[in-house]
């Protein structure tokens, strides 16, 4: 597989400035890369996520110490809530999803309704990567009162996965708290690239 990148340092701005020069970069990107210099920079790392994820719509790819930045995953679990921010995210991953050896779409405490995740939760998302190749199966998660976020890591590190592809919520009020968000996520949790659409 061939891939087209650029890396570019060249531009110097103040602080407030960051969010609008990496929006300019990002629109005209597939994808905006997180490492973890940024992630660990509480005065620029909100900039970078703000500008590249929220004002854009393109995705991000957070990659913590330790973990190993790949567009070809073997193994990817897919946070799935039958929600659009979650909807982008497949979408978006779509080209990784279908190379993956396993995709393992997980939904933790999926409740069967006829409107929001059908009578088989999963199925339809199912249904949609099967179609673009992908080899997936579906896991019912149980939450047993710990976070979403927590129970995603653990099923993770218990499936072997190479990385996590799912929604950023988050209305403009809430991104710095998505950032804070994200940084712990990937303090606290295996070294695993998370792949993030709006």
């Amino acid at each position: 597989m061939w891939l087209c990148y650029d890396v570019d340092t060249a531009d110097y701005c103040d602080r407030a400035g960051v969010s609008d020069v990496v929006r300019k970069r990002a629109l005209c990107s597939d994808l905006t890369v997180v490492g973890p210099a940024l992630l660990n920079d509480i005065n620029l790392g909100p900039f970078v996520i703000n500008g590249s994820l929220f004002d854009t719509g393109k995705p991000v790819l957070v990659v913590p110490k330790d973990a190993e930045a790949t567009l070809s995953p073997r193994r990817v679990l897919v946070g799935w809530d039958s929600r659009v921010e979650a909807s982008r995210a497949v979408r978006e991953a779509l080209d990784l999803l279908s190379r993956a050896e396993e995709v393992r779409v997980a939904l933790v405490d999926p409740e069967v309704t006829c409107t929001r995740n059908g009578t088989e939760p999963g199925a339809d998302v199912t249904a949609y990567l099967t179609r673009h190749g992908a080899r997936v199966s579906v896991d019912w998660l149980r939450s047993g009162s710990k976070p979403a976020a927590t129970v995603l890591a653990q099923h993770a590190i218990d499936t072997s996965a190479n990385m996590i592809v799912m929604g950023a919520y988050g209305s403009r009020r809430l991104r710095e708290r998505l950032f804070g968000g994200v940084t712990r996520w990937v303090e606290g949790k295996p070294p695993l690239p998370l792949f993030l659409a709006r």
